[in-house]
């Protein structure tokens, strides 16, 4: 590992004003990706600033009936909590399936949003990575993509976003709280991760000095007949080829709500809008819910490697939504 400067400050503020003044640095939560990239020299860094004792470590209730996430609080906790577990199963359920509970009990909720991608050329400094080395290639595009995105991508990158838990916040409109030099501010899930157009190696809309410090969850009636669902090749410790974390309320034979997130497909969290808008009032049925996966993915572009997934996402997604229905039927 090449060496590096730890700073540990005593509070958030003081904690942005180092990394904002030092253009090679990072924070440092749980670490559990971060490391890992500086070993294999990835990831360069001249300074990290440890920031797991200066953000909130906490779930509080929020006016409403929400929640909101301390960025410290480990992945565990977060799974284990049961108010967790009573409003918002399914983001139990996706942390759960993340990782091994090791890294669960180390990992930060913070760190889990930033976490990069787990794409093997992006690792392997032997090969062109546009993300990793802007302007050098996309290996993946004529590789091994069998892992890759089918969603959302460019001809500069197709790495997927390996977060389970991020699928889940994505489907439940969380909020990220950010604290940097220019004071606090509030960013959509839906905003925060971004899509590679011409730049992939920025994976969210933080600027340089930027600290997540919590994420809030709104009050959702509907979010607790929910569930998430992961597929992967191996049933312990493993990245997904296709998740779906999905919420559906039925009122008189009728979708009244519905909520899809789709991981293992895009270069973020993938909000599947169109299936969302497609299924509104109408009837909650298998035909209803294949069309709307079907116009979902009527967009997808798969590479040679990883077709499969165009039908896996789909069957994944219309056999979560039967399950939903047949509950409230």
């Amino acid at each position: 590992m090449i060496p590096f400067r730890y700073e540990r400050p005593d509070d958030t503020a003081a904690a942005v004003d180092v990394l904002s003044s030092e253009p090679g640095a990072a924070y440092l939560g749980g670490g559990t990706n971060l490391v890992d990239l500086m070993k294999l020299e990835v990831a360069r860094h001249d300074v990290l600033v440890d920031v797991r004792g200066l953000t909130p470590a906490t779930i509080d209730d929020l006016p409403g009936g929400g929640l909101r996430i301390g960025a410290s609080v480990s992945n565990s906790r977060l799974a284990a909590d049961p108010r967790v577990r009573r409003r918002y199963p399914m983001l139990s359920q996706a942390v759960l399936a993340g990782a091994s509970g090791q890294l669960r009990n180390m990992a930060t909720c913070g760190g889990n949003l930033m976490q990069r991608t787990r794409c093997v050329y992006f690792q392997d400094l032997t090969t062109p990575c546009n993300k990793r080395e802007p302007g050098t290639g996309c290996s993946a595009a004529e590789g091994h993509n069998r892992d890759h995105a089918i969603l959302g991508a460019s001809p500069q990158c197709v790495a997927t976003h390996p977060s389970d838990m991020g699928v889940a916040l994505t489907a439940l409109d969380a909020v990220v709280r950010v604290q940097g030099p220019d004071g606090e501010r509030a960013v959509p899930f839906g905003d925060f991760h971004r899509l590679p157009g011409d730049t992939p190696q920025r994976d969210t809309l933080l600027g340089h000095g930027e600290l997540i410090t919590a994420i809030d969850l709104p009050h959702l009636p509907s979010a607790s007949r929910c569930r998430y669902r992961k597929i992967r090749d191996r049933a312990s410790y493993a990245f997904a080829l296709v998740s779906a974390a999905v919420a559906l309320e039925v009122r008189d034979g009728a979708v009244h709500e519905v909520r899809i997130g789709l991981g293992g497909v895009a270069h973020k969290p993938w909000r599947a809008s169109t299936a969302e808008e497609t299924l509104l009032g109408r009837p909650a049925t298998a035909a209803s819910f294949l069309a709307a996966a079907e116009a979902e993915l009527a967009g997808a572009r798969p590479l040679p490697g990883n077709r499969f997934k165009v039908p896996l996402a789909r069957n994944v997604v219309v056999g979560m939504l039967n399950d939903l229905a047949e509950e409230q039927l």
